[in-house]
């Protein structure tokens, strides 16, 4: 989120830790698209980068 940030984005919401675990965030990038950035160890990543529910 800080590099984001000092890349030229707005943050709207510190990251916190949802209920379904993980962390998340909101940022908003110069040309005012709202991002949630998220990472949830639980989510598993396949070999082309998507993530992968059910597995």
């Amino acid at each position: 989120m800080k590099t984001l940030v000092a890349a030229g984005a707005t943050l709207l919401r510190e990251a916190d830790a949802p209920p379904q675990g993980g962390v998340r965030g909101y940022v908003a990038d110069p040309d005012g698209h709202i991002w949630e950035i998220a990472w949830n160890p639980a989510w598993p990543i396949n070999e082309e980068g998507h993530v992968v529910f059910g597995m």
